[in-house]
């Protein structure tokens, strides 16, 4: 699932970047809508799970996600890292693959109930945390 498009993106971008070029926003929009796809049918099948435990699971990925992002910023801190390594390890760190959860989730536990809710804001969560994060990174100048 993960391993078969890194090798054909990477192997297209080595032999055809042009084409890898091209191909890259219509694909970026595709699995975007394909990860929006899974959200919705994770709450869809999953709705009253999600009105009864809403607040408590928002609360914990919000936390979860924030310890990350904290963990991955100093640990990289810790080791020595530049600001520029230490923003990737950050991002890498407290921005995990909901989108594989879910697909795990539906296809070994059959969508069970709060596992899929729990995925589903996990995912949408961090596609804020992570974009919001580097927007402000972005408006820093990062040391190399």
């Amino acid at each position: 699932m993960l391993l078969l498009p890194l090798v054909l993106g990477g192997s297209l971008n080595t032999k055809r970047p042009h084409l890898a070029a091209r191909l890259r926003g219509p694909l970026q929009a595709l699995s975007m809508a394909i990860f929006v796809g899974f959200v919705v049918l994770a709450l869809a099948a999953n709705w009253g799970f999600f009105l009864q435990f809403a607040g408590l699971v928002a609360v914990l990925v919000v936390l979860h996600n924030a310890l990350a992002l904290g963990a991955g910023w100093s640990v990289a801190r810790l080791a020595g890292l530049s600001e520029f390594d230490r923003r990737s390890v950050t991002i890498e760190t407290g921005i995990q693959n909901s989108a594989l959860g879910l697909v795990l989730i539906f296809g070994f536990f059959h969508g069970l109930g709060g596992m899929a809710m729990v995925a589903a804001f996990w995912g949408i969560w961090h596609a804020i945390s992570g974009i919001a994060l580097a927007a402000w990174m972005n408006r820093r100048e990062a040391a190399r």
